[in-house]
């Protein structure tokens, strides 16, 4: 459900060896893991729950403690719930996923949220080691996350209002943006995420 042909090729690129898999003694194996995602929040949920390896990756993530990257939908499904749907999310970081909603906003923009934009990151979040003032960064959502703990908020971005587009709790990240369709800026950021390997 995501951009694989594309996080596969940055993948190789950054020099890392990345395949896809739903095969358990494959996921037992791997170091880290990306999530993407396109599309709507409970087909996401349903799909991955009918996969049977929600439970592996959960105690490969969350117990092991081996990286984890979420992109877009693979992001939104870190949380507990979405607007978008009934099904209960991953429940690993405390927050929902809404709709953009400019009704208390003095601007307003197109649903959805659709190009470039810039990203708002903190100077000491490895992430975005190497991007200083050039942090553009490709979207395209209607849904964004609204994250409970201040402390996993690592980059904002504004539309209209500021929304938190990445998040960290530990070794779990999670992205709104795409970085497999940000060029040099989505390169950096996968080398960035690569270096959490060497931890």
């Amino acid at each position: 459900m995501g951009n694989t042909a594309s996080i596969l090729n940055m993948m190789r690129k950054v020099g890392l060896d990345a395949q896809i898999s739903l095969d358990a003694e494959e996921i037992k194996s791997s170091r880290a893991f990306i999530l993407p995602g396109v599309g709507a929040f409970d087909n996401g949920m349903t799909k991955i729950k009918k996969s049977g390896v929600l439970g592996l990756l959960e105690d490969m993530v969350v117990h092991q403690k081996k990286p984890f990257l979420g992109i877009c939908l693979g992001m939104q499904m870190l949380f507990e719930s979405s607007e978008e749907g009934e099904e209960e999310g991953f429940g690993w970081l405390p927050g929902s996923v809404r709709r953009f909603d400019f009704s208390a906003s003095s601007e307003t923009n197109k649903i959805p949220h659709m190009g470039w934009n810039f990203v708002n990151s903190s100077s000491a979040n490895k992430l975005f080691s190497g991007l200083h003032e050039e942090n553009r960064f490709y979207f395209v959502h209607s849904y964004h996350a609204c994250c409970m703990n201040p402390s996993h908020v690592v980059a904002t971005t504004r539309y209209s209002y500021d929304f938190t587009c990445c998040v960290q709790k530990e070794n779990i990240i999670g992205v709104q943006f795409h970085p497999e369709k940000s060029h040099r800026f989505g390169m950096t950021f996968f080398k960035n995420f690569s270096s959490l390997l060497e931890c």
